[in-house]
């Protein structure tokens, strides 16, 4: 799980990020809601941690801006404790809402509970006509057959599906897929977006090259 941490105060950044990482949850870092909106759009997160009062762009703003496709469960943490402020968020779509001063081992087991309730409203199974993803099985099937594919190569078809329709770069995929500490380079990704679209067959077309950019996924075929 990627946990995108957005406040303006770099100790309780500091503080969140120490607390994620030692529940094995990776992170990112914002400073406001402005850096927050470019690093959405360019990765995927599972989790956004929002403070609201920050320069450049607040919280309640960058809710507002944030594409339909790119919605992320949301915790706000913030000095604002008002029914006002809190009844906003929700409106907006906050999954929960903690006041400063709080406690880091309340904040974990929060979202944790958020973690939990998104998990288990998300489709475990995702399908394309005759084509399954059981994500709970971690098996992919094509007219009803198992299809062997690599770890890598599921973990890149899953991300791009649940990124549909949106470009994607090559680094983003190095990024989320092996993860920021490997050193490899483009033609790694080539190569297993090419296995992948011969192990697809007929729905190999659903991968789309975008040129300069990368690849994305796309239900209606272009």
């Amino acid at each position: 799980m990627k946990i995108l941490i957005v406040d303006d105060e770099t100790l309780i950044r500091t503080v969140i990020k120490e607390y994620c990482e030692n529940n094995n949850f990776k992170t990112d870092e914002a400073s406001d809601g402005k850096e927050a909106l470019k690093k959405i759009l360019e990765n995927h997160y599972d989790l956004l941690i929002l403070d609201i009062m920050m320069p450049n762009m607040d919280g309640y703003t960058l809710l507002k801006e944030l594409p339909k496709e790119k919605h992320i469960p949301t915790i706000i943490i913030s000095a604002r404790n008002e029914e006002y402020d809190k009844l906003i968020g929700f409106d907006l779509g906050i999954d929960d809402y903690i006041t400063k001063p709080f406690s880091p081992k309340e904040l974990i087991a929060r979202i944790k509970a958020v973690l939990n309730r998104t998990n288990n409203n998300v489709s475990s199974v995702y399908t394309l006509n005759t084509l399954e993803i059981n994500h709970s099985a971690h098996t992919l099937k094509i007219d009803n057959k198992i299809i062997n594919i690599t770890p890598k190569e599921y973990e890149i078809l899953t991300y791009l599906i649940k990124n549909k329709n949106i470009a994607i770069s090559r680094e983003q995929l190095l990024c989320n897929v092996w993860g920021y500490d490997y050193f490899g380079d483009d033609r790694t990704v080539d190569t297993h977006i090419k296995m992948l679209r011969n192990n697809l067959g007929k729905y190999r077309d659903h991968i789309v090259t975008v040129r300069s950019i990368g690849y994305k996924y796309v239900e209606d075929k272009e």
